[in-house]
């Protein structure tokens, strides 16, 4: 029961973050740069104010460790969770909700295949047959159509969700995942005086509305969001953590036409279609490869 409800408030919180984004662009409320900065500030303050809680339990508790105490991310991850933070937010200036989160979604799982492939992973037929299926489904999608009113837009979600599964690759080595995000949350915040330099320039457009939503964004969708993730991932064997993520692009496009009036395409149906389906297929064979 724990388990599904943590799962459940993590899925919720994913998609949130694609309807805080593009509700607040789409509304005018504020500009892209303006939202990555406060979204990876109010992020950063979430985060490190949880890991302080977590690692005050551990120490309370004797579980504390130098395998812990050493994992505090690194700068290419931060690097990775900058780009896809950005490029993220500028593209939702264009993107609808739900096609957003499946091109974010799809661009996440295609790296990690991708990754595995490289790596030399040995996979069956109908493994490889998933994969060039959910890449031909993320090339139609991203195609410009009634869709995807923008290329740049889809072409910059796809580099965020790029980014994203690099970061995602680099993670799996971490002992700790909650100090490892916190960590690298305010490893990025680094590079806020340079994201400033254009962001300054918008400054007149921000309103407050725009602020609460990022705020939103970063410190509950991201920084709690993250975490209860992170509570429910132990509970959960590695196939049911991937494939309940393929129900964030749906929550997200239903958010999209109940909060945003944003319709369903039929391209966005069958893209759906495509790549869920295939990486579904491609998870739950994982294991059938000799």
């Amino acid at each position: 029961m724990k388990a599904t409800l943590y799962t459940l408030v993590a899925l919720i919180a994913f998609a949130a973050n694609s309807l805080l984004c593009r509700m607040a662009l789409a509304q005018g409320y504020i500009d892209a740069w303006n939202f990555t900065i406060i979204r990876l500030v109010s992020g950063a303050v979430c985060l490190g104010l949880i890991m302080a809680v977590y690692t005050y339990n551990l120490k309370r508790k004797g579980a504390l460790n130098d395998a812990i105490l050493s994992d505090t991310g690194s700068w290419r991850s931060s690097i990775s969770l900058l780009v896809y933070a950005l490029c993220f937010s500028i593209a939702y200036i264009e993107l609808d909700t739900g096609t957003g989160a499946l091109i974010l979604f799809s661009a996440v799982q295609l790296t990690m295949i991708g990754w595995g492939i490289y790596k030399k992973e040995q996979l069956s037929k109908l493994q490889w047959g998933a994969f060039f299926v959910a890449l031909a489904g993320f090339v139609y999608l991203v195609l410009p159509s009634a869709a995807v009113p923008s290329l740049l837009g889809a072409s910059l979600m796809a580099l965020s969700g790029f980014a994203w599964g690099v970061y995602s690759i680099r993670g799996k080595a971490c002992v700790s995942p909650l100090r490892t995000t916190a960590f690298n949350f305010i490893r990025s915040l680094v590079a806020i005086p340079v994201l400033l330099l254009v962001a300054i320039g918008y400054l007149k457009t921000v309103s407050m509305q725009g602020v609460l939503l990022a705020c939103a964004s970063g410190a509950i969708a991201s920084g709690i969001g993250y975490s209860i993730w992170y509570a429910a991932m132990p509970l959960l064997k590695s196939t049911q953590a991937a494939v309940v993520q393929l129900c964030v692009p749906v929550l997200a496009a239903i958010a999209g036409m109940l909060f945003l009036s944003e319709q369903v395409t039929v391209e966005f149906i069958i893209a759906s279609s495509l790549i869920l389906g295939s990486v579904l297929v491609f998870i739950l064979n994982k294991h059938t490869a000799r």
